[in-house]
């Protein structure tokens, strides 16, 4: 009985120091974002950046010339960061886990050059009231000019244009992207038949990254 007793104990010591070995080195992967440091810092207002792995990722890709496909507002909220993106339906992402859904967990975030004169207390709580008008929407996947539905790229424009009158991103007509792909073809063909809304105005996540409006805040 004490033989297995002091076994026991042995075993239960190994493993305790063998998960604490684990926590100690193990990085769980690009999802865990630091929120600290001077070049790295995170603030509200900051925009973020990924590449997703849907059809729909292909199809954007392929018509925008970019590598990212989706994006959304940084907010803080209880001392934690989240993601306020357009999805099925717009909400709030805790940030970590907006990271997590992203092909190999990268990402871009990016800020106005001059976000220290437009950024102030009052402009972010404008952009947030704003904001929550779409909360709970539904995603738009024929990506209108509309209030009624509202895709990602078109909810960071909104929520800047009317929050702090600043345009991130210049419009563009749907006529004006590559639509030539394969994957494109598709998406088209399965959303709007043969009656495709060239004159459409779109935001395209391409166009806000692009912004010469932004700089790079952290990428990873």
């Amino acid at each position: 009985m004490k033989n297995k007793l002091v076994k026991l104990l042995v075993f239960v010591t190994v493993l305790a120091g063998a998960f604490y070995i684990f926590k100690l080195f193990y990085n769980p992967d690009k999802a865990m974002v630091s929120t600290s440091g001077n070049n790295g810092e995170i603030r509200e207002g900051d925009l973020i950046f990924q590449s997703s792995f849907s059809e729909q990722g292909k199809a954007i890709q392929q018509a925008t010339k970019s590598v990212y496909t989706h994006c959304g507002i940084i907010y803080k909220r209880n001392g934690k960061y989240y993601v306020y993106e357009a999805v099925q339906p717009v909400k709030l992402t805790p940030l970590d886990q907006w990271i997590a859904r992203g092909k190999n967990h990268h990402y871009v975030i990016k800020r106005l050059s001059n976000a220290d004169q437009v950024l102030i207390p009052e402009a972010l709580e404008k952009m947030k009231k704003e904001g929550e008008k779409f909360l709970g929407k539904n995603y738009d996947s024929t990506f209108e000019w509309s209030d009624t539905r509202i895709y990602c790229s078109e909810l960071i424009w909104k929520i800047y244009k009317r929050g702090t009158g600043v345009e991130i991103g210049k419009l563009e007509k749907l006529k004006d992207f590559d639509l030539t792909g394969a994957e494109v073809k598709k998406k088209l063909k399965e959303r709007y038949g043969e009656n495709i809304p060239l004159e459409e105005t779109v935001i395209s996540p391409a166009s806000v990254f692009n912004s010469e409006l932004l700089i790079t805040v952290k990428e990873q």
